[in-house]
């Protein structure tokens, strides 16, 4: 009789869990500011929490699990992203691009600053998306210009048009990735539920969906691109991989793992497709200014901007007590050059000879970018997430977890961390990292060894 009353009663559970789903992500998507930090953490737990168990109790049905991200999507299509203001630059570039400027040749700074008003909303845009913002040169990839102009071309003279424009890109990402990833976790013959672990997952909708963020554009060209390498179809893996890196440029810390993994001639085609598609991409905007402009830009992610670090917040601490100054120029270069090394000793020593293989080291290397980088926004996560699908390593998705913490800065006037709240974050965050990938290697149990196969291919 109790079996029978759980069989029962599971379909009610289950409606009562979705509707929970997507009033929650109402109530965050429209009724909550960054600053209220409480509210935030506290509709976050519940979003982790209900989304674990749709995906605990739909294990075996994709379906619903399909409709309910959809809809959990679609809940922020009319609202003004809360958590970041990154994108009023994105259509600050798209509007000059789509009046003629190149957006990589002028900040903000420089029109507003004189009284020059180049797009429509200039003004806006100009004090939303923040001083730092607008007294810096875009680094936004071409691929990422391109989406930005889209909204530009359909909403030129609304904001929440653009909004809208840019979301839709977002989705359709997000589905082209859950597409390819199924497809590819049954080649590597894992479950395709594994997939909903990032496309159910609150910190990816919140983050890409909801705050517009085109990690999400990225990701899915990466795993298209990962789908046809599983598939022997390189070249078109290149160009997939090109446009994954011409929409953000991180994907090309694996380009190493990669070449070794095609061995040397295919490898270094690959390479050389890669490189010449991004020339290409980059060609309209290309100018001896626009490389000193964007060079300057991507340099100052190493030398000037921190933000949720680990790390680099322990080696900053020690250098200050020593110089009485923060010692970000020196050590941040120093960090990036050690992650260098680190990716040239992983490539020489990894066997790169499988898929699998492939992708736990990706998952490696950008692990140890992270863990060493002066700035970890919560949104960059994304990718170490969608590669825990295909590794089973679950590391990533505890840090999806506790990221949150780090929006306290905003809860501040001055926009300050609190250390011991990234210091909490990060101790789950190592304590699952240390305990997946040196413990349970150690006793010969680690997640890929203990994937459970998956026979039904249909």
């Amino acid at each position: 009789m109790t079996t029978n009353y759980s069989v029962k009663k599971t379909p009610i559970i289950r409606i009562v869990l979705f509707l929970s789903l997507i009033c929650l992500y109402v109530l965050f998507g429209y009724y909550l500011e960054r600053t209220e930090y409480f509210k935030l953490i506290s509709l976050y737990a519940a979003l982790f929490f209900v989304s674990y168990k749709i995906i605990q109790l739909n294990s075996g049905t994709n379906s619903p699990l399909f409709i309910v991200s959809l809809l959990a999507r679609f809940v922020f299509i009319m609202a003004i992203p809360n958590l970041s203001q990154d994108f009023y630059r994105f259509i600050w570039d798209g509007r000059m691009i789509f009046a003629g400027y190149n957006p990589y040749l002028h900040t903000p700074d420089s029109f507003l600053t004189n009284g020059i008003f180049p797009i429509p909303d200039a003004q806006i845009l100009y004090n939303k998306m923040g001083p730092l913002s607008a007294s810096h040169f875009t680094n936004y990839p071409p691929v990422s210009q391109f989406c930005y102009y889209l909204a530009a071309v359909v909403s030129n003279h609304s904001i929440l048009g653009s909004v809208i424009v840019m979301r839709v890109l977002i989705i359709a990402a997000d589905f082209g990735t859950f597409f390819f990833g199924r497809k590819l976790l049954k080649n590597l013959n894992l479950p395709v539920s594994y997939i909903y672990w990032y496309i159910l997952n609150p910190f990816i909708i919140i983050e890409l969906t909801g705050n517009l963020h085109f990690e999400g554009v990225m990701i899915c060209f990466l795993v298209m691109s990962l789908y046809l390498l599983q598939n022997l179809k390189w070249q078109w893996a290149a160009v997939a991989f090109s446009l994954s890196v011409a929409t953000k440029l991180i994907p090309l810390i694996f380009l190493p793992l990669i070449f070794k993994h095609l061995n040397l001639k295919k490898g270094f085609l690959f390479c050389a497709l890669v490189g010449l598609i991004n020339i290409a991409l980059f060609l309209p905007f290309i100018s001896s200014e626009f490389i000193t402009n964007y060079a300057g830009t991507v340099g100052l992610w190493f030398r000037n901007f921190e933000f949720n670090a680990s790390i680099f917040n322990i080696a900053k601490g020690i250098g200050y007590a020593f110089t009485g100054y923060n010692p970000i120029k020196i050590v941040g270069p120093i960090m990036a050059l050690l992650v260098l090394v680190y990716i040239a000793y992983t490539t020489y020593k990894a066997p790169l000879k499988d898929l699998k293989s492939l992708i736990f080291n990706m998952l490696l290397i950008i692990s140890v970018y992270y863990f060493t980088t002066t700035t970890v926004h919560p949104w960059y996560i994304s990718l170490l997430v969608i590669l825990s699908v295909f590794s089973g390593y679950k590391y990533p998705l505890v840090w999806s977890a506790t990221l949150m913490l780090s929006y306290l800065a905003y809860a501040s006037a001055d926009n300050e961390e609190n250390l011991w709240i990234i210091g909490l974050e990060y101790i789950f965050v190592y304590g699952a990292f240390i305990y997946e990938v040196i413990l349970k290697k150690q006793i010969g149990r680690t997640p890929m060894e203990t994937l459970e196969p998956y026979t039904d291919r249909s």
